[in-house]
Formats: structure tokens, C-alpha cells, sequence
């Protein structure tokens, strides 16, 4: 079942710069770094436009599918229901090469910071906003919660009899020991 593309994002070019300019600020803080400087950047600026060209995102109906990779190569899709933050951030590297990250959080990830982060990306703001967007769309098929928080007579009814069968499942659990 293929799904409607409803955007892809396009990548800056100047994030292999940025790239660069990050790798020689860390080789020039290393002590191996500087020697290999020579040989690392024809290196670097090979691999980082095979990298570029890897990176792709996609906002479909109901996700968004990320893949990046050379050698190993990674497809995420992130269900648009699930996510729970579309971040947008930008340091004073990316600032003097006029790029931004956007990093998405999901529901139900595990461990700190972002699922997914992609630098780069051309009108991040306005992919950041398609993202909500169809997210939001997608929040009319989502069950509406009780107005009120008063639990009715079938609620308690049925709270009542699972606690009693917790208690006897924990009374043959005792007894057994």
C-alpha cells in the first residue's frame, strides 16, 4: 500500500561546509587531527556529498520516512501520531551557513534527545510546519477523551471486578508459596 507524498525535503548544499568546517575544528583540537588534515579533506569532501545525496526525508499521509547512509543505511519511519516534538534549532556554526536542525521526538522513545535530527534540510520552518500540520489532519481520527473526569457506574463496575480478581490471583499466589 503506497502512500501519497505529500512533501520531500531538499537539502542545502552548504551542510557539507558546515560538515568541513566542524571536522577541521576537531582536528585542529586533536593532536592526530592536524597531521591527517592532507589526506582528510579530499577524503571528507567525497564522502560528505555521497552523504548529502543519501539523505532524503519524505512527509507522507500518515509518516514521515527518513533514510541516510553509504555504507550502512538507515530507513526510519515515524508514524506522524506518534510524534511528540518537531524542534528547530540552530547553532552559531549553522548560523554562518544559514542552516537549521530539525530534531523529532516520539512517544514511547527511549532514552534522552531526538529520534531522528537532520541538518540541512532548505525551508526547515516550512517542513517543520507541514509536519504539524498533517499531523494535526490526522488528530480527527483520534478517539475524543470524556469532557467529564466524573467515572460512570460501568467504569466503577467494572474497576471493581478486576480488582477482586487481582485479589484472588494474589491470594493463590501466596498461598502457593
Amino acid at each position: 500500500m503506497s502512500e501519497n507524498v505529500l512533501l520531500r525535503a531538499s537539502f542545502n548544499p552548504a551542510v557539507k561546509k558546515y560538515w568541513l568546517v566542524s571536522w577541521l575544528i576537531v582536528s585542529f583540537f586533536t593532536v592526530i587531527g592536524i597531521p591527517l588534515l592532507i589526506l582528510s579533506i579530499p577524503i571528507f569532501l567525497f564522502i560528505s556529498g555521497k552523504m548529502l545525496n543519501a539523505m532524503s526525508a519524505t512527509l507522507t499521509e500518515r509518516k514521515l520516512v527518513v533514510k541516510r547512509g553509504i555504507l550502512f543505511k538507515v530507513e526510519k519511519s515515524i508514524p506522524l501520531e506518534k510524534i511528540t516534538d518537531v524542534a528547530m534549532s540552530q547553532g552559531p556554526l549553522m548560523r554562518a551557513f544559514n542552516l537549521q536542525r530539525l530534531s523529532f521526538e516520539t512517544a514511547g522513545q527511549s532514552g534522552p534527545g531526538a529520534l531522528v535530527s537532520l541538518i540541512g534540510i532548505e525551508d526547515a520552518a516550512e517542513f517543520r510546519e507541514s509536519i504539524l500540520s498533517q499531523k494535526d489532519k490526522m488528530g480527527g481520527d483520534a478517539k475524543p477523551v470524556k469532557a467529564s473526569s466524573e467515572p460512570s457506574e460501568g467504569d466503577l463496575a467494572e474497576l471493581t471486578a478486576s480488582v477482586k480478581r487481582i485479589e484472588v490471583l494474589l491470594e493463590k499466589l501466596v498461598a502457593s508459596k
